[in-house]
């Protein structure tokens, strides 16, 4: 199944081993952030959280920009930079001494990492062919999965707030893994240049732009889907899973660590297998799977929560079985998504569409955590399980709304041969 996943070009197969090794650098500090600023550098618990938030804010704001640079000059030369520029960030992060270090390194790593997400997708693209796309962008996915939980294993075993210089060690190997994908696409000079379809045949004419991506009827629909899914889905993890868990199932700390690993375990397990499975199937019905399995999950721990202190146990295992659900969910979710926006987009706004597909995530990441704490606060959390849970299905029905505006090649489905008329 692997082999059969693998993209056809060698470059691709270079650019996938990219994506693995600087994943491994990225889980080595994913999980410290907030520990490291505020219990080894001293900055309060409400500047850390102005200094991360902050962080995301100029991503987001920057994203657009990211797309108009690499659909003007191709990704190659908005990528290399920004890679560059996210290892800077990365490495000064061991030298942060104060909050306003910390807001100038958060700034310089959200310049880089502005573009490098939708370039990367942008480049493995023009990399591959329509029928394999879907495969790849699952297999990339699972090694950014595999990555961060090996960097996440190795670097428990590393840091200890007694020893700033632990934490330091591993901002450093995090900055160096940038430049393994930085080197790999230098190795490869014909890789992510502007294609030549790109530029417009008539020079006078009208220019395409975020207006023209934004009237393309199919894909604003897919950005709604992904607005309200991402909203009630992974913009909850961070705050409201980890929230409602501790505070309202009343599991430990450490079961939400085991609960985020077997969310790992699965995605890095069913991957492949999934991929196996919806090739040749439809697109928005996989996407409609994502948001029932979403909801699914909530649901879960909702039980969980239900379940509380009096069978602990059983709690626990509602959390890890929730984390677990979610994980398969995001199986679905991770090569339909990007295939499905590269389906639509045309070679010259092909960067403008992969921004706006990674801005979800930014704008989502936004409103999810703003609102997950006072719903978990009001009746014991279930209003906010109900609204998370509606809000998948919703996603749900948007997906498959989806499906009458794409056609069968968009859409993944095989294309129906035309009969051959019977010989007289």
């Amino acid at each position: 199944m692997l082999r059969r996943s693998l993209p056809r070009r060698p470059e691709a197969r270079r650019m996938l081993v990219g994506t693995l090794l600087s994943a491994i650098g990225r889980g080595l500090t994913l999980p410290f952030l907030f520990i490291y600023l505020t219990d080894v550098r001293g900055l309060s618990d409400p500047r850390a959280g102005l200094v991360i938030g902050w962080y995301g804010a100029v991503t987001l704001l920057l994203s657009p920009l990211g797309g108009t640079l690499i659909d003007r000059f191709g990704a190659r030369r908005v990528v290399l930079p920004c890679l560059l520029i996210e290892a800077a960030g990365t490495g000064g992060l061991a030298l942060v001494d104060s909050t306003a270090s910390a807001f100038a390194v958060a700034t310089v790593i959200a310049v880089g990492s502005s573009a490098i997400w939708s370039g990367q997708n942008t480049i493995l693209a023009s990399l591959t062919d329509a029928d394999e796309r879907q495969r790849v962008y699952g297999l990339n996915f699972a090694l950014l999965n595999l990555g961060i939980g090996l960097g996440g294993l190795t670097s428990g075993a590393i840091v200890d707030i007694a020893r700033p210089a632990t934490f330091q060690l591993i901002y450093l190997l995090d900055a160096t893994s940038y430049l393994v994908p930085a080197l790999i696409l230098l190795s490869l000079p014909a890789v992510g240049h502007r294609p030549a379809a790109a530029a417009p045949a008539d020079p006078t004419g009208p220019r395409g732009g975020y207006l023209t991506v934004l009237r393309d009827r199919p894909f604003r629909r897919l950005v709604v889907f992904g607005l309200v899914l991402t909203t009630c889905g992974y913009a909850q993890v961070e705050v409201g899973f980890t929230a409602y868990a501790v505070r309202v199932a009343e599991v430990s700390p450490r079961v939400v660590a085991w609960a985020l690993a077997g969310n790992t375990v699965v995605i890095v397990l069913a991957q492949l297998l999934v991929l196996r499975h919806i090739e040749g199937r439809s697109r928005t019905r996989a996407l409609a799977a994502v948001g029932a399995f979403f909801a699914l999950a909530w649901l879960t721990l909702g039980a969980a929560g239900l379940v509380g202190t009096e069978k602990a146990l059983l709690a626990a295992g509602g959390v890890v079985a929730c984390a677990a659900i979610f994980g398969f969910g995001e199986t679905l979710l991770s090569p339909v998504m990007p295939a499905l926006t590269n389906a639509l987009a045309t070679d010259e706004l092909r960067g403008r569409y992969n921004a706006m597909s990674s801005m979800i995530f930014g704008v989502s990441g936004v409103i999810g955590p703003v609102t997950a704490g006072p719903l978990i606060g009001a009746a014991d959390g279930r209003i906010w399980v109900a609204v998370v849970v509606a809000g998948c299905l919703l996603a749900s029905l948007l997906a498959l709304s989806l499906r009458s505006m794409l056609s069968p090649a968009q859409d993944g489905r095989p294309v129906a041969r035309a009969e051959e008329p019977v010989p007289a």
